[in-house]
């Protein structure tokens, strides 16, 4: 895949995942933190704020890796047969 195809493709998966992340995320605090104590919120939100960073590094580490090409290697040298 092409370099700009893969950063194209990283960029749509990137904010899908932020958006799908964040959507869940409220939900899950909303739910299970909110009305728990400021010190559980604010634990549980400064988790889940940087709990999306290893996703996203792994998009970004794809999105920029350089692409491979075929390089047609030389054919081995044979050592030639001789008086040994």
């Amino acid at each position: 895949m092409k370099l700009r195809t893969r950063k194209f493709v990283g960029t749509i998966a990137t904010v899908g995942f932020f958006v799908i992340y964040s959507l869940v995320a409220m939900a899950v605090g909303g739910q299970f933190v909110v009305g728990r104590g400021g010190i559980a919120e604010f634990v549980y939100f400064v988790v889940a704020g940087l709990a999306w960073l290893p996703a996203v590094m792994a998009i970004i580490k794809w999105m920029v890796r350089p692409e491979l090409h075929h390089v047609n290697l030389p054919e081995p040298v044979q050592q030639p047969k001789g008086n040994t």
